[in-house]
């Protein structure tokens, strides 16, 4: 991996009552390298910025992370070079179903991440919404 990852864990360990499976760390140290400063992506195509037809928190997550992988993929990394994630959900009953497709994207990673329940994001429809940091190395 490229970057310092400080205190990794899993979240099965630290939220045992939850079924999630994601790879995190307390802090990332980077040196050097291009950073990638996201947007928050929506569960909405890149090109044409028209919404998925879905409003299943786990497949508005999936076109979420596909997005910032296709980014990412876009500025000449890959997903091992995300170092901070922020989830923003409309309902702390997603959270699960938001988590677990995220970990799949984010496995082996450890990247340091917040997470938020809002009242509501741009469009009514959206139940998640991440944005990310990303360092790819020189």
């Amino acid at each position: 991996m490229a970057h310092k990852r400080i205190r990794t864990f899993n979240t099965r360990d630290t939220y045992p009552e939850q079924n999630l499976d994601n790879d995190l760390c307390q802090a990332v140290v980077t040196r050097g390298g291009s950073t990638v400063w996201m947007r928050g992506q929506c569960p909405q195509d890149l090109d044409t910025a028209k919404n998925i037809d879905s409003h299943d928190p786990a497949e508005q997550t999936h076109k979420v992370m596909q997005n910032i992988r296709q980014l990412v993929e876009e500025a000449g990394g890959e997903m091992s070079h995300v170092v901070k994630l922020v989830v923003y959900i409309t309902d702390v009953r997603h959270r699960e179903a938001i988590y677990r497709v995220m970990g799949e994207y984010i496995k082996g990673v450890h990247p340091v991440c917040t997470g938020l329940v809002v009242q509501a994001l741009a469009r009514p429809e959206w139940l998640v919404e991440i944005d990310a940091t990303a360092v790819i190395p020189d």
